[in-house]
């Protein structure tokens, strides 16, 4: 059963991962004490939609030698979509998937673009 089926590449999970995307404090936000922003290593995949945590955790560790801190994981089921068209009402359903954060290790990182 092959584990991983795609990595997640999103504007949303790009500024997750992206440690430049955490805003820098300014003068005024820095005098109220606010904390500054702690950018996060984590990464975003599709996976099998039969894969637990643990296969999905040695999964991510053997394909890009990393070490994985936490896994956290969403099913998203297929919505039920309509519209009207010309040749009439039309129904379907989206593809169901699931789809798996994973949080390396500090000193950890993946590169996507590597290869391109």
């Amino acid at each position: 059963m092959n584990i991983i089926i795609k990595p997640l590449i999103s504007e949303k999970m790009t500024r997750i991962t992206e440690a430049a995307a955490a805003p820098v404090l300014n003068r005024i936000q820095r005098k109220k004490g606010k904390p500054e922003p702690v950018a996060h290593n984590r990464y975003g995949f599709i996976v099998d939609k039969r894969a637990n945590k643990i296969e999905i955790k040695k999964a991510v560790e053997d394909f890009y030698n990393v070490k994985v801190i936490d896994v956290n994981t969403m099913n998203y089921a297929g919505k039920r979509k309509s519209r009207y068209t010309k040749a009439g009402f039309l129904t379907g359903r989206t593809n169901a998937f699931k789809k798996a954060i994973v949080t390396l290790a500090p000193d950890n990182t993946i590169d996507f673009y590597a290869s391109i």
